[in-house]
């Protein structure tokens, strides 16, 4: 068993591995297709925050992947079956995700995990195992997520355009916007990421003082000292621009990027949180099955040794080949400013937030590139690189289908030789 963990443990990286690859873009692509960072220091970055929400907070949607979307209770009397199965997960999801990254195309990790766990549910127990409403869900998202973001995106840009960059005086524009932009900025993140962030210190403050605070009063706190502060810094870097009258386009775009490139770690934290799980739950199960017998059917605890090889899966996979994506979105779409990739990151999140708060499961993959194309409609039709976007969008169409076929094929083979 132990040759069997180490194996596992193995495919798990692996996973983890594209999955950094490939979705790191997703924090970082706009970001250097901007010119707000380098393509390496997107990656140190990416690196440090995608590891650290892996670690700190990755066990949550972990726990969640590894007992909630195969059903357990089916596989309770035969939990080898269940074992194989996840195994079979790991190496569907890590080969598909391998093949979309070589060929620079952003995909979703979740939806592949989810056609992975259909296709060998389906031959284990019969097309009645597999939750044809999750499916469709993903579906319904998968269509409505580019077209949501691309409408938000095109809305905020078209705004910013019209106020502060098509104004004979920019800088001045800018100035009376930077509260309005930190608040927003630091709103729609701050609620994707303050509340995991600042619950240890909640938990600390009830059990210090026995008030029983509310989860978001500590949240909306920091928040709004953050958003004051990052005004405050912003106006300082424009100092006296403003009272010149002159035209520095220039000045407006260098801060943009650096409010793009706050946005883009906060993702970067939240992807890692997040996504991680899409590597590590099959391998989190097949440890549970072995410490303890048993299917998981409840929450379980995520060892951290597991998180830590999910994290730096994730990092070694966005060093070595992540530039091949993060240049798909980034450049091969529509050619950004830090104005516009800040925009196309703000829609996304903004996208992925209401999305959770419905319950849908979305892609962030899918949001950026909508987010993308919305700014490039706003910005001129003809600048939109179709030719990308058919390669994108064949891909999204292909991936739970691939992923279930794998999986399909893969347990066939493996239930052939082991059963």
């Amino acid at each position: 068993m132990l040759i069997t963990l180490l194996f596992v443990a193995l495919l798990a990286f692996y996973v983890a591995w594209n999955l950094g690859a490939n979705d790191v873009a997703n924090a970082m692509g706009t970001s250097v297709g901007s010119k707000a960072v380098t393509l390496k220091q997107a990656i140190i970055i990416a690196g440090v925050l995608e590891f650290t929400g892996a670690v700190l907070f990755g066990h949550e949607v972990t726990e969640t992947l590894a007992t909630k979307i195969a059903n357990p209770a089916l596989f309770a009397a035969t939990p080898q079956i269940f074992v194989v199965g996840m195994v079979t997960v790991l190496i569907s999801c890590g080969v598909w995700l391998q093949i979309a990254t070589s060929r620079g195309l952003p995909v979703s990790s979740s939806h592949a995990v989810v056609g992975a766990i259909a296709g060998f549910s389906w031959v284990a127990l019969g097309v009645g195992a597999i939750d044809w409403a999750s499916i469709g869900l993903i579906t319904i998202g998968w269509i409505l997520t580019p077209l949501i973001s691309g409408a938000i995106a095109a809305l905020f840009y078209s705004q910013i355009k019209h106020w502060i960059l098509d104004q004979p005086n920019q800088v001045v524009q800018l100035q009376e916007w930077i509260p309005w932009l930190s608040t927003l900025l630091l709103g729609v993140f701050g609620v994707i990421v303050l509340p995991s962030l600042t619950e240890p210190l909640t938990n600390f403050v009830i059990e210090q003082t026995g008030f029983n605070i509310p989860t978001y009063d500590i949240p909306l706190l920091t928040g709004a000292v953050a958003a004051v502060g990052l005004t405050i810094i912003s106006w300082r870097q424009l100092g006296d621009k403003g009272d010149k009258g002159e035209i520095l386009p220039n000045s407006v775009e260098k801060l943009f990027a650096r409010f793009q490139l706050l946005s883009a770690c906060f993702v970067a934290f939240a992807h890692g949180s997040n996504d991680v799980g899409n590597a590590i739950a099959p391998l989190a199960a097949i440890v549970y099955i072995n410490r303890t017998g048993n299917v998981p059917t409840d929450g379980i605890t995520i060892p951290l040794w597991i998180l830590i090889l999910g994290g730096a899966g994730i990092v070694g996979g966005l060093a070595v080949w992540g530039k091949k994506v993060i240049a798909t979105i980034g450049e091969n779409i529509i050619a950004l400013q830090p104005s516009s990739g800040f925009c196309a990151e703000l829609a996304t999140a903004t996208t992925i937030l209401i999305a959770s708060r419905l319950g849908l499961p979305v892609s962030t993959s899918h949001a950026l590139v909508g987010g993308v194309v919305g700014i490039g409609l706003v910005q001129n039709l003809n600048s939109i690189k179709f030719q990308t976007l058919k390669g994108i969008a064949a891909a999204w169409l292909i991936t739970i289908p691939v992923s279930a076929a794998l999986s399909a094929a893969i347990f066939s083979i493996a239930r052939i030789l082991f059963f």
